[in-house]
Parts: structure tokens; C-alpha cells; sequence
């Protein structure tokens, strides 16, 4: 197989790792060992690995792929991201409430009016928890928080996911102008 036709990122390829051409990888796996679990992985130019090893790290997975002998073969590779196909991965173990972030990307994203926000076109997660980009015609990227409050409802069979626009934080209270806070009132005695 030259490229994924419908590729989902595994991981990312960082800094060499010793001298026997390991190199660490960030997995995107729930269980970051498991990144060689799912045959073999792929660039978006069309090259192919083989996992042979893979053992913990502090954040990351080190990782030997075959043909990749030498430290200068791993240094080569920082920076590479690579996917797999799709249909590697397993739907049987799925819950029904459960999806790929890769099934997410390309979803619309409705409000409870019906009115669109756009696209989702991507999913980050900063350390603060999961984001997602919704972009829309004409307008610029936004990112909305992926939780239960602002994702109401996931739909990937219909192509969309409905959203409290108010919870996102595409829209404010009508009550409160832009830029306004709350404040508390103040306490007996407090001036």
C-alpha cells in the first residue's frame, strides 16, 4: 500500500533515541504501546514501516522500525507523521457512544436552532482537554470545547453534531454585553 486512502494519524516521530536507530514517537493511541498494533504505518508521501519494538517512555514510546539501523537513519525521520488506513482500525470494539476522532472530521456542526457553525476540521488537545475546529465558508477557524455541555449530540451516519452554541461559546448571554463579567453582589459590610 503507497498511501492510506483514508489515512488516520497514529503518531508522530520525534528525536533519535541511543544509537541503534530507535527514534521516540507521541502516540495517539489510548494505549500508546499499541501504535504497532495496527499493521503497518504509512507517511503522506508514501513511505511504510515496520514496528519491530516498542517500550514506554516518560510521554512518549521508543520505538525500532526494521530497516532503521543507525542513529542518523532515526534523525531523518523527526518530524514525520504517520497514519494508517481507516479500515485498520477495529469498529467491533466500539461502544455506541464511542467513535475515531478521525470520524469526526468533516461532521457539521448544527446548533439546537439548526442553524450551521460550520465544519469540524480538527480536533487539538492542548493539555486543558479536547478542542474542536469548526470552520465555516467565509468565516475564520474557531475552536469549541468537546465536552458534554457544548457537543450535545454526535451523528456520524447523518454527518453532523449538534451543539448548545451558548455552552461552545459561539454566543453570549443576552443578557450581558461583550467583554461584561459577573460580579457578585457585594456583602454586609463590604463596600
Amino acid at each position: 500500500m503507497a498511501k492510506p486512502e483514508n489515512p488516520v494519524l497514529m503518531g508522530t516521530v520525534g528525536a533519535a533515541q541511543g544509537l541503534r536507530g530507535e527514534v521516540r514517537v507521541k502516540s495517539y493511541t489510548i494505549d500508546p504501546t499499541a501504535i504497532g498494533d495496527y499493521g503497518h504505518l504509512h507517511t503522506e508521501d508514501g513511505r511504510s514501516f515496520e514496528v519491530l519494538e516498542v517500550r514506554e517512555a516518560k510521554n512518549v514510546v521508543v520505538v525500532r522500525f526494521r530497516g532503521i539501523n543507525d542513529r542518523n537513519a532515526a534523525e531523518a525521520l523527526n518530524g514525520l507523521e504517520l497514519y494508517i488506513d481507516r479500515d485498520n482500525l477495529p469498529d467491533e470494539e466500539l461502544d455506541e457512544d464511542e467513535f475515531f476522532y478521525a470520524d469526526l472530521e468533516g461532521l457539521e456542526a448544527v446548533d439546537t436552532q439548526g442553524r450551521s457553525h460550520g465544519t469540524v476540521t480538527g480536533i487539538f488537545d492542548f493539555g486543558a482537554g479536547d478542542l474542536l475546529e469548526l470552520k465555516g465558508p467565509g468565516k475564520r477557524p474557531v475552536l469549541i470545547p468537546f465536552s458534554e455541555a457544548a457537543v450535545l449530540e454526535i451523528d456520524v451516519d447523518g454527518g453532523r453534531l449538534v451543539i448548545d452554541a451558548f455552552a461552545a461559546g459561539l454566543e453570549e448571554d443576552e443578557k450581558e454585553g461583550p467583554g461584561s463579567r459577573r460580579r457578585r453582589p457585594p456583602e454586609d459590610g463590604e463596600d
